[in-house]
C-alpha cells in the first residue's frame, strides 16, 4: 500500500539545515557527549525526512541515528495497528496491540549494530518472541522463510524460518525502556539481535510465510540475505537483480 503524502508529518529537511547540523556534530565531538546527546533528540523527525541521507553523517556518539528508506510512514496507535500474519499457515490472523501485549513478554539486553559501523551499546528490547507468533499462526509443510513488510509502504525483510525462531528475534514493543516510539519504528518494530540493524525491518506491518526466501529492500540493493554481525560485511560487490 502506498503511503499518502497527508498522513506523513513533517516536510523534506532542506540540504542547508543537514549542513548546519552535520557541522553541529562536529562541535559535539569536541564539546563531549552532552552535546551529542542533545543532537541525538532531535534528529530522530528529522532523519526520516532527509532526501538527501546526509543527517546519517552526523556524529552522535553511541545513540541512535536515524533513516527512512522513504520520507517517514504514517502514525499507527492502539486503534489504527494490526499486525497482518499470512501466506503459508494454517491459521492466518491479524494481531492488534492489545493482542501482541496479552502474549507473553521476552526481555533482553543487546547491541543494535548498523552494517555502516555505528553501534548502540546495550540496548533494553521487550516483546514478543516471533517464534510464538509463529506457534499461534501454523506454518504450513511448505514455509521456509518469512517476508516482512512495513507500513511505510516501501521497506521489506525476510528470515529464513530457522532463523525466526530464534531467541533473540523479537516484534519489539518496547526499547530503550519504554515504548517504541514512531521515529524508531513504531509502535511495534523487528528486532534480530544476531544480524545488523538494516534485518530489524521498523513500522513492522505485515509477515507472509513463504516457500523461498523473499530478497528484501536492501538485499534487492546488494546487502547479504544473511546479514549477522561478524560473519557479513553486510554488501556484496554487485547488487541483485
Amino acid at each position: 500500500m502506498a503511503v499518502e503524502k497527508s498522513e506523513i508529518v513533517g516536510s523534506p529537511v532542506g540540504r542547508r539545515l543537514v549542513l548546519g547540523l552535520v557541522a553541529a556534530g562536529a562541535v559535539g565531538i569536541v564539546g563531549g557527549g552532552a552535546i551529542q546527546k542533545g543532537l541525538a533528540s532531535v534528529l530522530g523527525p528529522l532523519g526520516n525526512h532527509d532526501p538527501t541521507g546526509l543527517i546519517g553523517l552526523i556524529p552522535v556518539g553511541d545513540n541512535f541515528r536515524f533513516y527512512s528508506v522513504t520520507q517517514g510512514a504514517p502514525r499507527k496507535d492502539e486503534n489504527s495497528y494490526a499486525l497482518t500474519v499470512g501466506g503459508s499457515v494454517d491459521t492466518p490472523r491479524p494481531f492488534t496491540l492489545q493482542d501482541l501485549r496479552s502474549m507473553p513478554q521476552t526481555s533482553l539486553v543487546r547491541d543494535f549494530q548498523c552494517v555502516t559501523g555505528w553501534r548502540v551499546p546495550e540496548v533494553a528490547w521487550s516483546g514478543v518472541r516471533l517464534a510464538d507468533i509463529l506457534d499461534a499462526v501454523g506454518p504450513t509443510a511448505s514455509a521456509t522463510s518469512l517476508r516482512f513488510t512495513s507500513f511505510d509502504g516501501t521497506y521489506t525483510e525476510s528470515l529464513t524460518l530457522e532463523q525466526a525462531r530464534r531467541d533473540d528475534v523479537l516484534i519489539a514493543l518496547t526499547m530503550l525502556d519504554g515504548p517504541v516510539t514512531h521515529d524508531h519504528g513504531g509502535p511495534v518494530r523487528l528486532f534480530v539481535a544476531s544480524m545488523y540493524g538494516y534485518k530489524s525491518l521498523k513500522w513492522l506491518s505485515g509477515i507472509e510465510l513463504t516457500d523461498n526466501v523473499v530478497p528484501g529492500y536492501w538485499e534487492k540493493r546488494g546487502y547479504d540475505i544473511d546479514g549477522f554481525v561478524g560473519e557479513s560485511n553486510g554488501r556484496r560487490d554487485e547488487p541483485t537483480s
